[in-house]
């Protein structure tokens, strides 16, 4: 019997050598990716796994970093420690950098003590490390319109490539030489103007995914711009999202615009909270990029649900768009997209045009509350130019 438990301890003792000898030996790059996938208090915790453990944690190159539940001020404060511990034992280069406050901080804040905080976490950032990715996420402070107002040290990271930033504000215009490797911005609710935005966006050659989700009330300044302007400032843009919203701001009247180059190479373009009914600037907005887009691959449209309570709000109509698109033909689109959908008169029509002229197209995918067999009994007469699958679907209804 004793034989037997010395042999299986001896079996177990092997095993466990074996298993840690193959981890201790992995290549750096592949701990990396491990470590990576670990939040950050769990990949430092991986430092008593064994001597050699003790200090790979201190080599990740992706850092992410956000506020946990509990009380405000104090977790806050606690966030910001373990951030400066982190980077002051963090050996390597750091790629990308998350930083999330998703509460209100509005009662610790007040004090300027988080905003000095992360701005010596940029600046840190900017002297010793070549960020590729940075993503800063705020909640609005204390629902009073408040931002974090980012330094002039962000404007030295010049080897970003993907740039994200929620809850944050531009507050001058930046003199820099440009993030020349950037091919991502994603801005939500940034405060900034519009002479700022395309002085940005103009710095930014690379650019190929653009997202613009903003409010009426982040753009500032008196200034006026185009869809021209800001079209020239994306010659090479890809993948391109917007908000309704802002979207009178580039387009200060009814007038369809010519631009001056072609959007030959987007392939990509989504619009949020539009509608058909009563945003006759954002009809305009689509209609110059449909035209102006040849390659188009992807349309998603999101329907702004607040039209349908009032049905005689129908100012400005699909039919004018469509004669000037009368002569478009989308040679490569593949998939169109609409949530919202209610199966109105000119939804129907845009949905038709789609149909017509898209002899690549494949799937419609729409998100309706109304009836599906109404709707497929609808467009399964429409004359299409293509063999399409359509795909009716109801919003998923969240119970609380």
């Amino acid at each position: 019997m004793k034989s037997e438990h010395s042999f299986r301890d001896k079996c177990l003792s092997t095993t466990q050598r074996l298993s840690s000898d193959i981890i201790t030996t992995l290549p750096q790059t592949i701990v990396d990716t491990i470590l990576c996938l670990l939040p950050i208090k769990e990949a430092a915790r991986t430092s008593i796994l064994s001597r050699e453990w003790r200090y790979k944690w201190t080599k990740i190159p992706k850092l992410v970093f956000s506020t946990p539940s509990g009380d405000q001020m104090m977790e806050t404060s606690k966030l910001f420690c373990a951030i400066h511990q982190v980077m002051l034992l963090h050996n390597d280069p750091i790629h990308e950098f998350t930083l999330r406050i998703e509460h209100d901080v509005n009662s610790f804040s007040k004090f300027g003590y988080d905003f000095y905080e992360v701005d010596q976490i940029i600046l840190h950032l900017s002297r010793y490390h070549k960020v590729k990715n940075l993503t800063l996420r705020f909640d609005e402070y204390g629902g009073d319109g408040a931002t974090y107002g980012l330094p002039f040290s962000i404007f030295s990271l010049h080897h970003l490539v993907d740039l994200a930033l929620s809850w944050c504000a531009i507050d001058h215009q930046p003199t820099f030489s440009g993030f020349r490797n950037l091919t991502t911005l994603f801005l939500h609710c940034v405060r900034i103007s519009r002479k700022t935005l395309l002085h940005l966006l103009s710095n930014c050659p690379s650019l190929k995914s653009f997202s613009l989700f903003m409010l009426e009330v982040n753009i500032s300044g008196p200034e006026k711009s185009t869809m021209i302007e800001l079209f020239k400032c994306l010659p090479v843009i890809e993948h391109f999202e917007i908000r309704s919203d802002i979207i009178p701001w580039f387009v200060p009247d009814l007038v369809p615009q010519k631009l001056t180059t072609s959007l030959s190479h987007l392939k990509h373009f989504s619009l949020e909270e539009m509608s058909f009914y009563n945003d006759g600037r954002g009809l305009t907005f689509l209609a110059v990029l449909i035209k102006n887009s040849p390659n188009l691959e992807e349309i998603e449209l999101e329907i702004d649900t607040d039209t349908y309570n009032d049905p005689t709000n129908e100012e400005h109509h699909w039919d004018i768009w469509l004669e000037y698109l009368k002569d478009v033909q989308l040679k490569h689109l593949i998939e169109l997209t609409i949530e919202n959908y209610s199966n109105l008169e000119s939804e129907l029509k845009f949905v038709k045009f789609i149909l017509a002229r898209s002899p690549k197209l494949k799937y419609v995918n729409i998100m309706s509350e109304v009836d599906k067999s109404k709707i497929l009994q609808t467009l399964l007469r429409v004359p299409t130019a293509s063999v399409v699958e359509i795909d009716v679907w109801r919003p998923k209804v969240i119970r609380k």
